[in-house]
């Protein structure tokens, strides 16, 4: 389809089918969209669970992932999924509580999705700890999940991994088609010696299975690269005081400091308070935990000059995302997000994997055990983030970062960096 017949489509498909972005924790929101915009009967429906945090501090990130999904299902719904036999819709839960993610919604909201036989698929969740709370209830269930942006190595390798699929250990049902921190935290080791020419450092992480574990690899892979790491501190649940914390990092003079975790554990207040303890002019570089737009807001003025990776490809860059770009901006009024092809591209992968599923059954309702053959057997999808595919632990075969810049209280893309798989 040609950009401006896409284009139109959506812009269309806005005008029949509105989207409820910010849903409250453990509510149902769907969505059906087609040429009609009326429900589908009882019993033609399929649908994709989509759990991310879309209020509070992660929703700056958690809302324009949402939207990418939810514009993979209109599109399908647009084309005429599995041939018209069916139409496809979203069930979009928030697992944010009191502004922040957190774990224990995202089980709650995977035993709604699982207790929903119309749901064959979901995407999600965000973030690490979130997912270490719902990988063994998808693998219990046989519920097929890709996440947009779970980035900790413990989700799919290890016996980590190994722990959360008792229940089926030779099952995956997790996907991912993000990189992961090992990766991540290595290519941040590596940006902050040879690229910016750091050569001590100052750790900070908020104690979650993600921020721990992204400072954990940056500490190892900077000493490796031969830096020198002065201190390594976590903070608390809810800290909004870090004044002992950075007085005690200003003493030592590192040449930057790195935090492992998200703006709404922190993140932006340590880079605001930063400037008060004496570190003003000193660096701040962190992963993707921070490159949701409410950094910028928290950390004001002093959001300048800090550096962050995001674990997807910048799609702006990339000539195959130039559809998906100008489909998302007509229709929901705004840019993408870093992680709107992402979501895009794994609610993507769902939906080609049903309509297969589908066609296998003779065009009845497959199981999700149908599903979950053929996201397995992903490979070489076509994609705005390019070909994708997953290795055996459910890992993307295609691993990129993006390294950014804020500069004049905006991000800027650095350098798309393409990972070895």
């Amino acid at each position: 389809m040609r950009l401006s017949s896409l284009a139109r489509a959506v812009a269309a498909v806005a005008l029949s089918a509105a989207v409820t972005a910010c849903s409250s924790n453990s509510s149902t929101t769907t969505t059906t969209s087609g040429s009609s915009g009326a429900p589908a009967a009882a019993g033609q429906t399929i649908k994709i669970g989509v759990d991310l945090p879309v209020s509070g501090a992660d929703a700056s990130i958690g809302i324009p992932t949402q939207n990418g999904a939810v514009l993979a299902v209109e599109q399908a719904n647009q084309r005429g999924f599995a041939g018209g036999k069916f139409k496809l819709d979203t069930s979009l839960l928030d697992d944010a509580v009191q502004g922040k993610h957190d774990p224990a919604a995202g089980a709650q909201n995977v035993k709604t999705f699982i207790a929903d036989s119309s749901v064959l698929a979901m995407i999600g969740p965000f973030n690490s700890n979130v997912a270490k709370s719902e990988i063994p209830l998808t693998n219990d269930a046989g519920l097929v999940q890709i996440a947009p942006s779970t980035t900790n190595d413990g989700l799919t390798i290890g016996d980590d991994a190994k722990k959360l699929r008792t229940a089926h250990p030779d099952v995956n049902t997790f996907f991912r088609v993000c990189t992961r921190d090992s990766r991540q935290g290595s290519a941040l080791a590596q940006i902050a010696m040879q690229k910016l020419g750091y050569k001590s450092a100052f750790i900070i992480d908020d104690n979650e299975t993600y921020g721990k574990g992204l400072a954990d690899v940056f500490e190892s892979a900077f000493k490796q690269l031969g830096g020198n790491v002065l201190g390594h501190e976590h903070t608390t649940a809810n800290q909004q005081d870090f004044k002992a914390l950075l007085t005690k990092a200003a003493s030592l003079k590192p040449d930057v400091v790195f935090y492992g975790g998200t703006t709404s554990t922190g993140g932006g207040l340590v880079r605001k308070q930063m400037a008060d303890a004496g570190l003003g002019k000193t660096p701040y570089l962190g992963g993707d935990g921070i490159s949701d737009d409410e950094f910028e807001t928290v950390a004001g003025d002093s959001a300048n000059g800090a550096y962050m990776t995001v674990a997807a490809p910048d799609a702006a860059k990339l000539p195959s995302a130039k559809a998906f770009i100008a489909a998302y901006k007509a229709r929901f009024k705004s840019d993408v997000g870093p992680y709107s092809a992402n979501a895009y591209t794994a609610a993507n992968i769902e939906i080609a994997a049903m309509e297969k599923a589908i066609n296998d059954a003779g065009g009845k309702m497959p199981t999700r055990a149908d599903v979950l053959k053929y996201v397995a057997a992903t490979k070489d999808f076509d994609s705005p983030i390019g070909k994708v595919g997953f290795d055996a632990n459910g890992d993307t075969t295609s691993p990129i970062l993006t390294l950014l810049e804020v500069v004049g209280g905006k991000k800027v893309t650095v350098e798309v960096i393409t990972l070895k798989s």
